[in-house]
């Protein structure tokens, strides 16, 4: 333990400890961890790739998808690499600014892909519900300038968070309990006036329950009405296929965060391991899921990975 203690040389370093409780288990724990992190890489680069080289692919869904496999390789890459140095090598030191740096990014392209989720919500609510007018409503253009406004306001509303942080003095004991920089968990260790940095992690949690959860749920809502209205069974059932897979996306997008503000909260009975260990799934299993599903369900894309596959 003498190796912890931060002299006053280290007065701009932290410790990310990993998963506290669990510290003879992380040889064990990195195994799962690193097999999903690289199988999910390899199949979001696999759809990168794939929609990339394939002319027929340059549609406005694809470029979604894209963006998704995008948002997914930033997400994952931003914590788990460093949580594998501290499973593999004890290398637990990480300096203020790359602990600050790495929250930015990290909430950045979380936000992020909330936006491109409501944006996949609405592109399926025009293909189903107004499908004579889709080409003409969401065209390749329209969807890069929506991504792109996704990712200024992201980078609006997190901006401030690091910025907020770098101000503020922190106590001698600069033990982060968590496998990366997450926001609350660094607020924590603060010795100053922590109610603005609260104040605006609340904001963040209400502008996607008040803002982005309710369009998806309008945009579902709506499709959900016309898909019932549908008498044709394989109409009926090709949208609710599509539906389901992308209630799938939105459950495991959205559950693990909110579900660690509220444990930040209200959580203090929960083991510290339990809540880590839930939280890391988030950065885990849906990248390493989303191309897989996207691939089994949607035949076209399938059909092009698999031409390539057998090319090689």
């Amino acid at each position: 333990m003498a190796s912890f203690n931060l002299t006053p040389s280290d007065a701009s370093t932290f410790i990310l400890m990993g998963i506290p409780g669990l510290e003879t288990a992380h040889v064990l724990i990195s195994i799962p961890f690193s097999t999903f992190y690289i199988i999910g890489l390899l199949g979001n680069f696999t759809v990168l790739f794939v929609v990339g080289k394939e002319q027929t692919l340059h549609k406005p869904m694809y470029l979604l998808l894209c963006m998704l496999a995008l948002t997914d390789i930033s997400r994952s890459t931003s914590t788990v690499p460093k949580a594998l140095f501290i499973f593999w090598f004890n290398l637990k030191h990480i300096t203020m600014n790359g602990c600050l740096t790495q929250m930015f990014f990290h909430h950045v392209f979380s936000l992020m892909h909330s936006s491109i989720l409501v944006t996949m919500a609405f592109d399926r609510y025009v293909a189903i519900c107004n499908p004579l007018r889709y080409a003409t409503i969401l065209t390749n253009g329209r969807i890069a300038k929506l991504g792109l406004v996704g990712l200024t306001r992201a980078v609006l509303f997190i901006l401030p968070l690091p910025l907020l942080l770098s101000r503020l003095p922190f106590c001698t004991n600069r033990i982060i309990p968590h496998t990366y920089c997450e926001h609350m968990a660094v607020v924590k260790m603060s010795c100053g006036d922590i109610t603005f940095n609260g104040t605006w992690n609340f904001v963040l949690v209400f502008v996607i329950i008040s803002v982005d959860l309710p369009l998806i749920a309008l945009s579902y809502g709506l499709i959900i009405r016309v898909v019932f209205r549908i008498s044709c069974k394989k109409a009926h059932q090709k949208a609710l296929n599509t539906c389901t897979t992308h209630i799938w996306l939105i459950l495991s997008s959205y559950t693990p965060p909110l579900f660690s503000n509220l444990m930040h909260q209200f959580g203090q009975g929960i083991a510290p391991h339990v809540h880590i260990i839930l939280v890391n799934l988030y950065f885990l299993i849906p990248p390493m899921l989303n191309p897989i599903i996207y691939g089994v369900k949607n035949k076209e894309l399938c059909d092009k990975v698999v031409k390539y596959i057998y090319r090689t």
